[in-house]
């Protein structure tokens, strides 16, 4: 269930830690700690893993287009912040970087999960964090949820802030603060005016049609199949 006494968003003073990071160095940092979960055989990533994780066109909002020089940049300016480092592995042709924010900030696995699904995917409930979060960390209730959400708010300073509930919603939704308070003012003016919802609504529209398509591509391919079996016996 929804916590329903969360105090409303406030604009913390977030950079004396660095906590006003780009759009670029989040996607970036975002990238870095999804990755450590989903790919860890392929963990630390190059700056073409990077890249690529960055402009996935699922599970990203907004969707971006980032060019590798912008990478390298996010990475050399999240470096001097020491929330990333560069990992030399022996034989590697290439560089490759890992987050360093379970370090830095203390963040166990579950905090880390979380913190990542706000970063890629931008303000959600709990209820949406927990399915977001699957392929990262499971969640046994969205009360698990909560308590990870209310401990990176406690944080000092705090990584994220509850946002106020937009007209018309039951539901309250919470954003990560490490883009700053102007990043979290836009967003509490733009749920109060009811934007944020409706950019949900399309967002879950992308998703569903994405769904489609690769239901599509699965049926397409096991009528390949079937006709080439069927071939078999004609």
């Amino acid at each position: 269930m929804e916590a329903h006494n969360a105090a409303p968003a406030t604009t913390p003073d977030t950079t004396a830690e660095g906590f006003d990071l780009d759009p670029i160095e989040l996607r970036v940092l975002g990238v870095l700690i999804e990755k450590a979960f989903v790919t860890p055989d392929a963990y630390p990533l190059s700056i073409n893993a990077i890249v690529t994780g960055s402009n996935q066109l699922t599970a990203r909002e907004p969707v971006m287009a980032i060019s590798e020089s912008e990478a390298q940049s996010a990475i050399d300016s999240l470096m001097a912040r020491k929330l990333v480092s560069r990992r030399d592995q022996a034989g590697a042709r290439v560089a490759k970087y890992e987050h360093l924010v379970r370090v830095r900030h203390s963040l166990p696995p579950p905090e880390q999960a979380v913190l990542a699904t706000l970063m890629l995917r931008g303000a959600q409930t709990a209820g949406e964090i927990r399915q977001r979060c699957e392929r990262l960390h499971r969640f046994d209730d969205i009360a698990a949820v909560e308590s990870v959400l209310e401990h990176l708010a406690e944080k000092f300073p705090p990584m994220v802030a509850t946002l106020p509930r937009a007209p018309g919603t039951k539901e309250i939704r919470h954003m990560h603060l490490l883009g700053g308070t102007a990043l979290l003012e836009e967003m509490a003016e733009a749920q109060a005016s009811g934007t944020t919802a409706g950019a949900s609504g399309r967002n879950r529209i992308v998703e569903l049609e994405e769904e489609v398509a690769r239901l599509r591509g699965d049926l397409d391919a096991l009528r390949s199949e079937f006709d080439a079996f069927r071939q078999q016996f004609n």
